[in-house]
């Protein structure tokens, strides 16, 4: 059955990357369609989102739904755990250097993605379903069919629909992938002490353990946690009870956050890589993670994943007000272009931090000290480093811009 109104961009994939790409879309005018199933509201994951991501989702309306959630990350403080006689120095990154209130917000996954379903009633036309089954090219249209039967169509498919995409498979599009020996705890966890706004993130030779702020609650202060251990290692710690696991967490925090207590369902993910060999192509584009998978390092998944959407949604709504194919030649070309410097960017800065601390190689842990230590004493290159991270330079669009959210 062929649906009886066309749209501009069909989004399959409903998480917050795919939400978010409706959106944007939607805000610029076009016609748009996200298919997919509700998010799990169990999720218990966070996301460290920079200010250009919070301005843009105040440009598609879903930040007032959010604010009260969210925590401020005033610092980003980096110190040196591995244990090694090159040891290098501790460098804290305090927003308020480079005129910030803050460097962004630290956002539970359940709770931005229940903000984006909210705002999408009645601007995006949101279809509840098991995925898409298949895409099709049908002259100067794609033919989007769901598990229900029902079809679709538009001039350009978004695919957010995860690293395992269907839209990329159906699409021809190969990916090269990597695995590290490495694997993530994820939790949450009260502490006595408070964060102020501080997010640590401990280099050990297993990898990071990352302490994250969070909203204050029933609990007291609370953080999240992404802990990279070895496979094996993660799998202990998975299995200890709530007791044990607090004890060994807070040995290796030595008293950061004083007496730690209430900790959260603890989940492991295992640390792998993944990119496209190209993020569009014949009328179809690749959002999120369909397109770039990193491990939990840096912050960078979704704050990428959401200048994709941005930027496919910009790229289509110039492509239409000039009367132009918004899934054609053209508008794939640009988003692959503006898309590809950022990904490969970022994706290679995630991958030498992580390798840097893997390696028994002391001349690398040398390199590695040397350059904290450079960023610590020069204010300038502090600055510029921390003005890249948060919005680069290269890749911001327009609805991550600071005047088109508000202040």
């Amino acid at each position: 059955m062929r649906h009886n109104q066309c749209a501009d961009i069909v989004v399959a994939g409903a998480g917050p990357a795919g939400l978010a790409t409706g959106l944007a879309a939607a805000a610029l005018g076009l016609k748009t369609t996200v298919i997919g199933p509700r998010a799990d509201p169990a999720d218990g994951r966070t996301a460290a989102l920079f200010e250009s991501s919070v301005q843009f989702l105040k440009a598609i309306g879903a930040w007032p739904f959010l604010e009260a959630k969210a925590e401020r990350l005033n610092a980003i403080r980096l110190v040196d755990a591995t244990g090694g006689w090159l040891r290098a120095p501790e460098v804290t990154f305090w927003a308020s250097e480079i005129g910030l209130g803050a460097f962004g917000y630290n956002v539970p996954n359940a709770a931005l993605t229940e903000a984006l379903e909210r705002v999408s009633a009645g601007r995006v036309e949101r279809i509840v379903s098991a995925g898409v089954t298949n895409i099709a090219a049908d002259q100067r249209w794609m033919l989007v069919t769901t598990a229900e039967g029902a079809v679709f169509e538009a001039a350009l498919v978004a695919g957010a629909d995860g690293r395992n995409s269907f839209v990329r498979q159906i699409a021809g599009i190969s990916t090269t992938a990597w695995r590290y020996d490495q694997a993530a705890v994820v939790c949450s966890f009260a502490h006595s002490r408070p964060h102020r706004g501080i997010s640590t993130e401990l280099h050990r030779r297993a990898g990071p353990l990352t302490v994250v702020p969070m909203p204050t609650n029933a609990s007291g202060n609370v953080s999240s946690l992404v802990w990279v251990e070895t496979p094996a290692e993660a799998g202990r710690l998975a299995g200890l009870d709530d007791a044990a696991f607090l004890a060994e967490l807070s040995g290796h925090l030595s008293g950061l956050l004083g007496t730690l207590s209430q900790i959260s369902g603890r989940k492991t993910f295992p640390l792998s890589g993944q990119t496209a060999s190209v993020l569009a192509k014949d009328r179809v584009a690749l959002i999120g993670e369909a397109g770039h998978v990193l491990p939990p390092i840096g912050a960078q998944g979704l704050n990428l994943s959401l200048r994709d959407a941005a930027t496919l949604a910009e790229l289509a709504a110039d492509a239409k007000a000039r009367g132009d194919d918004i899934g054609g030649l053209e508008v794939c070309a640009a988003y692959e272009r503006q898309r590809r410097t950022d990904v490969t960017a970022r994706s290679w800065t995630i991958d030498l931090m992580n390798r840097s601390l893997l390696s028994e190689y002391a001349p690398v842990h040398l390199a590695r000290g040397l350059g904290l230590a450079a960023l610590k004493a020069i204010p300038a290159l502090r600055h510029a480093v921390m003005r890249e991270g948060v919005s680069p330079s290269f890749a911001t669009p327009r609805l991550m811009q600071r005047e088109s959210g508000g202040t």
